[in-house]
């Protein structure tokens, strides 16, 4: 199956008709000859209405850490975005829901299936890295972010680059000055 006839599914799957009948369509970004792989969490209303991953500030933030241009990131064809869920899960009493639970485990195999190039798969936030890591996540994300080492070299854990985390970007600097650049580093590899 083709990533094409796997997005025509997913916008045909019931599960999603409420969606679908909203006009939206599925948020992510696939293609056979990706090298690296971003899983975050769910897209944002405003990236749900623009109908394309991280053409935001936070999308902004992660080009920079990952040192991509906005060519490479959108037309290289060497960067995935596959999000737990595909659409918008609307709000909760602080920030968005979280993904829908069953999403990930009938969408992600088939689409990860058909890239079958991928090198590093980036894990941007808790609920990426619990699901994926299971229980090789630490027990909390600052503590999985901060042991990336251990996951390499196929699993690269960081922080949400969104604004909104500025008071633990503040809190640790650190990843700032000692991660990102090996963050920097192995991604520049795969995308010269």
């Amino acid at each position: 199956m083709t990533i094409e006839e796997i997005k025509q599914e997913i916008i045909s799957d019931p599960e999603n008709k409420e969606f679908t009948d909203k006009g939206w369509q599925p948020i992510f970004m696939a293609y056979p000859e990706a090298k690296i792989l971003i899983i975050g969490q769910a897209p944002g209303i405003r990236t749900q209405e623009k109908g394309q991953v991280f053409r935001d500030k936070s999308g902004a933030k992660l080009r920079e850490w990952m040192g991509v241009t906005d060519d490479i990131f959108y037309n290289s064809k060497q960067i995935a975005v596959l999000p737990l869920d595909f659409y918008f899960p609307g709000k909760a009493t602080h920030g968005d829901l979280p993904p829908r639970k069953n999403f990930t485990a009938k969408w992600h195999p088939a689409l990860i299936d058909c890239m079958p190039n991928i090198e590093l798969t980036i894990l941007m936030g808790a609920y990426a890295q619990k699901y994926y890591l299971k229980d090789k996540a630490k027990k909390t994300l600052t503590e999985t972010v901060f042991a990336y080492e251990e996951y390499l070299p196929t699993y690269f854990p960081i922080v949400h680059s969104s604004p909104l985390n500025f008071r633990w970007f503040a809190k640790h600097p650190e990843f700032q000055s000692d991660i990102v650049p090996v963050f920097k580093e192995h991604v520049q590899q795969l995308t010269k």
